[in-house]
């Protein structure tokens, strides 16, 4: 259906990338009005997060936190995610990686949707290339949106490439468990695949060269997880780098599947072998075969820089949203520069004023949340302690909070506010199920809600949300 010629070659917004972040720009361009627009996606419609990321490995991970629910309650004897069940529901969640209801719900919005490679071919002037190698241009009246995001990096360490290491894909959509594995990184994608796999029976082994997983949050934070992960039985060894892989019998078996036989891998002067390794050591920006010098179009590191309106300097017909420019590689800050960008489009197609904060990304300076789903959760947003090295540092003990011991026997965690004058500037959570705190703290901040105000926000008791007024009254006394 989506792959069979369009009516015309000419839309008002043609959108390169058909994840969450192009979509939502599609729609918020066009909605309300007879313009058209085009999604263009060499693979699956709904992107990344759909089927690689967020959603399979947040459907890993819930399993997980219901049986350390379980745990922490003396109701229940020894509980155990089932794999089979486990991989069931995960891939019910990313649709058996069938994107027709993506497709649908597109073409039912008035979005357009082609298949096939896309490249820059002039201003505003899209080339398509799809699998047979068939090529057609579409035009834009009004904008080009790039929404490619990004790739997982492979570094190039002796042997590594040639062992056709997993990548982020391999371990959301995993078929088997490997018996051992190694992760190289100490990032989010590598202590949340490392919580799934440890609980679904692998034996696992971090490297990294950090000092602490989690190096850009709250200290208090990263130690909590990396405690979690030994709990699990996760070895974490930290300040090291792989330094070489070997594996004679390697082979492409598909994605989640152990591409061949063990490997050799060499770090901290140590030798060991494993059945699998993971690569958790960053993205790279799709940017590289779009064909942007045609434009006349740099990029920083491969990252398209956009201004607050999302679109590229000098080239107003030009937006970039989602991972691709670099601001927050966080499926919702895409999907919020998203509704930005077809915002703009919108009102410049109009002849609208862009003079209100609807038409300006503020979020992504100093406002972004986030949630890492390990164990403990952590969540946080805007800035740490270390950013705002001048600010106020505000923390609380979250086993004292009434919500909390009723939550779990035992539980363990910490807040913290980092406050500039009468206002917070960034807040840290990190316990069970804490990710529901976060969206409190962003309110706060990008409504510049004072203190004093906040003040009247009354927490209900008795929840974890009472850390809340535990940390106003700390931050008075």
């Amino acid at each position: 259906m989506s792959s069979e010629p369009a009516p015309h070659e000419d839309y008002d917004v043609v959108v390169i990338g058909g994840g969450p972040a192009g979509e939502n720009a599609a729609q918020y361009a066009i909605q309300g009005s007879d313009r058209t627009a085009v999604l263009i996606e060499s693979e699956l419609v709904g992107g990344e997060c759909s089927y690689w990321a967020c959603m399979p490995s947040k459907a890993l991970l819930r399993p997980i936190e219901a049986a350390d629910a379980a745990h922490a309650l003396p109701l229940t004897g020894d509980v155990h995610p089932d794999l089979v069940k486990t991989l069931q529901r995960r891939d019910d969640f990313t649709s058996h990686l069938d994107d027709s209801g993506q497709v649908k719900w597109a073409e039912g919005e008035g979005i357009h949707v082609l298949r096939g490679h896309a490249r820059l071919s002039g201003e505003r002037a899209v080339t398509i290339t799809d699998a047979e190698g068939n090529q057609r241009t579409v035009r834009a009246r009004h904008a080009v949106i790039v929404a490619t995001g990004t790739t997982a990096v492979v570094p190039d360490i002796p042997g590594l490439r040639a062992a056709y290491p997993w990548t982020s894909r391999d371990a959301t959509n995993l078929h088997e468990v490997p018996g051992r594995i190694a992760i190289l990184g100490l990032g989010v994608v590598a202590c949340e695949a490392a919580t799934w796999l440890a609980a679904l029976g692998a034996d696992v082994t971090m490297i990294g060269r950090s000092d602490r997983p989690l190096e850009r949050v709250e200290p208090f934070a990263s130690e909590l997880v990396l405690n979690g992960l030994r709990d699990k039985g996760v070895e974490v060894v930290l300040n090291a780098s792989i330094e070489s892989v070997s594996r004679p019998d390697a082979r492409e078996t598909g994605v989640g599947h152990v591409h061949g036989g063990p490997l050799t891998i060499t770090y901290a002067d140590r030798r060991a072998e494993v059945d699998e390794i993971l690569v958790a050591a960053g993205r790279a920006p799709g940017t590289a075969d779009l064909a942007l010098d045609c434009v006349g179009v740099s990029t920083d590191h491969g990252y398209l820089r956009v201004d607050e309106h999302l679109t590229v300097p000098g080239h107003p017909w030009l937006y970039a949203v989602g991972d691709v420019n670099g601001k927050a590689l966080l499926t919702h800050m895409g999907k919020y520069q998203g509704r930005i960008a077809g915002a703009v489009i919108a009102a410049r197609a109009s002849g609208q004023p862009l003079d209100g904060d609807e038409f300006r990304d503020l979020a992504d300076d100093g406002i972004v949340p986030q949630v890492v789903f390990t164990t403990p959760q952590i969540a946080a947003v805007g800035l740490t302690s270390a950013q705002a090295p001048d600010a106020r540092v505000v923390d609380y003990d979250l086993a004292q909070v009434a919500g909390a011991s009723l939550e779990a026997e035992g539980y363990t965690g910490q807040a913290r506010l980092v406050i500039d004058g009468d206002l917070i500037v960034g807040a840290t959570f990190a316990g069970p199920q804490v990710a529901e705190l976060v969206h409190a703290a962003t309110i706060a901040i990008a409504g510049r809600v004072p203190l004093a105000r906040l003040w009247h926000a009354v927490p209900s008791y008795p929840t974890v949300s009472e850390v809340w007024l535990r940390l106003l009254e700390t931050a008075r006394s």
